[in-house]
């Protein structure tokens, strides 16, 4: 069985403080042995890189700010936010976009920060982890205005449409699809359209400790999601793409090392 890469782990979250061996340790066990390690905000940086240098054979990892967090980049956050990016060289700028679900941050305090970020990943020519959720119109309006400098990007935990897939392919991003995809009853449309992302698009991913697969065969007690699950979220997506499994774990694994520049 070909491994797999893990694009999406939260691994700053408290939830693994206790046991963050242990959970790598499994995934390396179930044939997940690439890891990448997201950052929402400049507080994670401290804690996100101790991980990666413990794991730096296995990791990559991103710096930015999460639209939920947009609300702490004045003038003076985003000079840091630069100085760190260009000290440590991440392999992606992220997790930024836009998220109206929640509106954590205003409106205008999330646009900002978007476009701030991505002129930052176009200045270092550094890839751009996206986030998106009930925003597509602006998120897209965005996108399209920097498209001919963006050096790449994946739209990552897409749960969209058909008409919001075809936009950002025709931007050739990439898609990451997450554990979301094993809900047959809240995820009808992503269901069906999945068999349009072009398998060279397409990553695959956890967001540890979010979005666990609803019909994992044993379910944990702390309803924690972790990477060992990868392997049951491939093995959905390869069904529903009518794909052998192993010729879908081979491409989103290279589709990963190459993306990040591994």
């Amino acid at each position: 069985m070909h491994n797999v890469f893990d694009i999406a782990c939260n691994f700053t979250s408290e939830r693994f403080d206790n046991d963050l061996d242990e959970v790598i340790e499994r995934a390396i066990k179930n044939n997940i042995t690439k890891f990448g390690l997201i950052c929402s905000r400049i507080d994670d940086f401290p804690k996100l890189i101790n991980i990666y240098n413990n794991y730096s054979d296995s990791f990559n990892f991103t710096i930015g700010i999460h639209p939920h967090h947009a609300n702490e980049l004045n003038e003076e956050y985003l000079i840091k936010l630069k100085d760190l990016v260009i000290r440590n060289s991440p392999h992606a700028i992220g997790e930024t976009g836009l998220d109206f679900f929640r509106n954590l941050s205003t409106y205008e305090e999330q646009i900002y920060a978007f476009e701030e970020q991505i002129k930052i990943a176009i200045s270092l020519n550094k890839p751009l982890f996206l986030h998106q959720r009930d925003s597509h119109e602006d998120f897209i309006k965005i996108l399209r205005k920097y498209s001919s400098d963006i050096n790449k990007s994946v739209v990552h935990c897409f749960t969209g449409t058909q008409a919001q897939l075809d936009d950002y392919l025709e931007l050739d991003c990439f898609i990451g699809v997450t554990g979301w995809i094993c809900d047959e009853k809240r995820n009808v449309e992503l269901r069906n359209t999945i068999k349009n992302i072009p398998l060279p698009k397409l990553m695959i991913e956890t967001d540890s400790p979010y979005l666990i697969p609803k019909d994992l065969a044993e379910m944990p007690k702390n309803n924690r999601n972790e990477p060992k699950n990868l392997n049951h979220i491939a093995s959905t997506i390869a069904l529903l793409m009518d794909e052998d499994e192993e010729v879908l774990r081979r491409q989103t694994y290279e589709n990963s090392i190459s993306f990040f520049n591994y």
